[in-house]
């Protein structure tokens, strides 16, 4: 059957309320965003759980360790679980990416599997990277209940797959902050393979 991983966006950070591109910048949480780790803790805490996984990145590493606190887990770090790396659009205001990059932007949203932000990483390389880590997470710990912090980017290609939606439409997959998304890992529906997936246009 595989194993069942929980993904877990972590809390909100100051640069999530000013509405700033983090990519692989950013702080940590603030006391918002530690409160949602700690409902997301209190969540999880009822159903056991063999190993607790995070980004490497501040925001996510702080999730983590409060989610491990209350049950008792060791945080294991992987940068490939990272968010996607915005280049020069890191730390910017969203606002000013659409005025300056107003058409890198259009490319990036309307094909970001094969444009990226200036500098930054297309939502292949990204999808490429998580999804090995996955694949390498679950082997490890083939039949146990695994939690991942990570980011939003990640989360809406797991959920983009499952649901057998192209990556055009990635964008409306974006999940909240300390949203919780199960699945069985190697998938059992959707388009399963990452790079059917990255060609797929939908039906």
């Amino acid at each position: 059957m595989g194993s069942e991983l929980v993904l877990v966006r972590h809390g909100r950070t100051d640069w999530n309320d000013q509405g700033r591109y983090q990519g692989h910048e950013g702080p940590g949480l603030n006391a918002l965003g530690q409160g949602q780790a700690e409902s997301v803790a209190k969540e999880l805490s009822p159903s056991p759980v063999q190993a607790l996984y995070s980004s490497d990145l501040p925001r996510a590493v702080e999730t983590a360790q409060i989610i491990g606190d209350a049950l008792d887990l060791t945080v294991c770090t992987d940068p490939r679980l990272r968010e996607i790396h915005q280049g020069k659009w890191q730390g910017m205001l969203i606002d000013d990416i659409k005025v300056q990059y107003a058409q890198t932007l259009s490319r990036y949203i309307s094909d970001p599997v094969h444009n990226s932000s200036p500098g930054g990483e297309t939502m292949a390389d990204l999808a490429r990277r998580f999804v090995a880590a996955l694949d390498d997470i679950a082997a490890e710990h083939r039949d146990q209940r695994i939690v991942i912090v990570t980011h939003n980017l990640p989360m809406a290609i797991v959920s983009c797959m499952s649901a057998a939606k192209p990556p055009r439409e990635i964008w409306g997959a974006i999940p909240e902050n300390a949203q919780v998304l199960s699945f069985w890992w190697p998938l059992e529906r959707g388009v399963t393979d990452i790079e059917a997936w990255l060609s797929y246009g939908g039906e």
